[in-house]
């Protein structure tokens, strides 16, 4: 088929709908350059409009950006961000450092993590309950989040952050286990579950991968999809791209495929549903974790691209929210993810590294 026919389908499909992509699957899975250009335009639309607006951001969301765009890009102007971002890491740190000291702090900071924790979404409700039942877990788990951005930045073994091997072991002595391999746990939270386990690992506090994996697994037995609500699906489709993303350390590193077989084929099998019931949010990692498992021409990565591409809203060039709000700092997350899976360089870079910006 020539590329002037490959460009004219998508541009059918892209105007009329799914039924003619599933009848050019073959086109599909060998995209055109002209398909790539299309759907590097739409990423670099939103981004645009994004770039002009991140100053507007909350920090957090400004921090969640930039990251993500510097790990495919290393533009400098990412870099300030994260200067920024780590400034106030570095004293959250020490601030936490020090209070450990103190033997109640931890239940202190968890009363008031889960006192403060959002309720606006059911989902958010039911985590928040989740995490009033586990104790020390809710300042454990920040703690430990906490230690991997500054561990991302270069910043742990320097001056800024004195002492850290206090936070450290005070991690070792926390019930991880337990907590990561609940099964109540994993219905309402399997993504953080599988950053956990990963940031665990990294820090090498304790290395949990298998037993995660194994719980995950009887959590959701291959074949299983059909059976769950839709909540529950999203929490599944939500955990196994984790297990991958948290893997790559957050986009700084590829994987070995080999490794996500049962995740990367799983996603395969359930694509269709995938593109029918799941959020921009949760396609836009599946891409993700093809892509850090250096499968771009898989051809779930172009249906995925395609899919996003026609989720974008032509007055406000981005993609809304389920009940079509483009609000800009709630729809952050969505947005950026797919900026990433659209315009894909095929390079990832660390950091940055900030050991040497006098944190």
């Amino acid at each position: 088929m020539s590329s002037r026919c490959c460009y004219l389908s998508f541009r059918t499909v892209f105007w009329y709908g799914w039924l003619l992509l599933l009848l050019l699957a073959g086109c599909a899975a060998a995209p055109t350059e002209v398909e790539r250009d299309r759907h590097r335009e739409a990423g670099l639309a939103i981004q645009a409009v994004y770039e002009d607006a991140l100053p507007e951001l909350s920090m957090a969301k400004q921090r969640h950006y930039a990251q993500r765009l510097y790990r495919i890009t290393a533009e400098p102007r990412y870099r300030e961000i994260a200067h920024e971002h780590g400034r106030h890491l570095v004293q959250q740190l020490r601030s936490d450092i020090e209070g450990l000291a103190d033997p109640d702090h931890a239940t202190i900071r968890s009363h008031q993590i889960v006192a403060d924790y959002p309720q606006r979404t059911a989902k958010q409700r039911a985590r928040r309950a989740m995490l009033a039942e586990w104790g020390e877990i809710a300042f454990a788990r920040q703690l430990l989040f906490r230690l991997v951005q500054a561990d991302y930045y270069g910043l742990l073994d320097t001056a800024a952050i004195a002492d850290h091997e206090r936070a450290l072991e005070y991690l070792a002595g926390v019930a991880w286990e337990r907590f990561l391999t609940d099964a109540d746990v994993m219905a309402i939270y399997a993504a953080q579950v599988a950053n956990h386990v990963y940031f665990l690992h990294q820090l090498d506090i304790a290395d949990l991968r298998e037993a995660v994996v194994a719980a995950f697994q009887r959590q959701y037995p291959a074949g299983s999809a059909a059976e769950l609500g839709k909540a529950e699906y999203h929490n599944k489709l939500y955990g196994m791209t984790h297990f991958v993303i948290a893997s790559s350390r957050y986009y700084q590193r590829w994987v070995d495929p080999q490794d996500y077989a049962w995740i990367l084929d799983a996603f395969a099998g359930d694509i269709d549903r995938i593109l029918a019931n799941a959020s921009e949010d949760i396609q836009a990692e599946v891409a993700l974790s093809f892509l850090l498992a250096g499968q771009e021409a898989h051809p779930a990565v172009g249906r995925i691209r395609d899919s996003l591409v026609a989720a974008i809203d032509p007055q406000s060039s981005i993609i809304p929210s389920a009940t079509g709000s483009s609000d800009l700092e709630r729809g952050e997350h969505r947005n950026v993810l797919a900026i990433m899976v659209l315009r894909w360089p095929g390079r990832l870079y660390p950091g940055p590294d900030l050991s040497l910006m006098g944190l």
